[in-house]
C-alpha cells in the first residue's frame, strides 16, 4: 500500500473501532457476559492500536520508504481483519474455534512491526 491508502485505511480502522468500541460499551453490555465483553474490548483495543500503527507507517514511508514499509501496513491490515476479526466474532457467537486463529493475526502483527523496525535501522545507515 501507498502512504495515501494506508493513512485512509487506517481512518476507516479507526473510524470502525471507535463504532466497535461504543457498540460494545452501549449496546453489548447487557447481551454478552462479562467474559465476552473483555474479548470484545481486547479486540477494539488491538484495532485501535494497529489502525494508529498503520497510520503512523504512512508518515514515516517517506523517511524510509521502500517495500518493507508497504508490507508492515499490509500485514497490519491483515493483522487487523485475523485477529480483531476472530475476537470480534467469538464474542459474538461463543465458537470458540476461532480463538484458534487469533494467534495467526498476532503473529502478522508483530511481523508487521519488525518490518517498521527494520526500516527504519536500514534506513539509517
Amino acid at each position: 500500500m501507498n502512504e495515501r491508502t494506508l493513512i485512509i485505511v487506517g481512518a476507516i480502522n479507526m473510524f470502525i473501532a471507535v463504532c466497535c468500541g461504543a457498540f460494545g460499551a452501549h449496546g453489548l453490555k447487557k447481551i454478552l457476559s462479562d467474559e465476552m465483553l473483555v474479548i470484545w474490548h481486547t479486540a477494539v483495543t488491538y484495532q485501535v492500536m494497529h489502525a494508529l500503527g498503520m497510520i503512523a507507517i504512512a508518515l514515516l514511508m517517506p523517511k524510509f520508504g521502500g517495500a518493507m514499509m508497504s508490507w508492515a501496513g499490509n500485514l497490519m491490515l491483515a493483522g487487523i481483519v485475523i485477529f480483531s476479526g476472530s475476537l470480534y466474532l467469538l464474542a459474538l457467537t461463543g465458537t470458540r474455534v476461532l480463538g484458534a486463529i487469533t494467534p495467526i493475526g498476532g503473529v502478522a502483527f508483530l511481523a508487521a512491526w519488525l518490518l517498521v523496525g527494520w526500516s527504519a535501522y536500514k534506513g539509517m545507515r
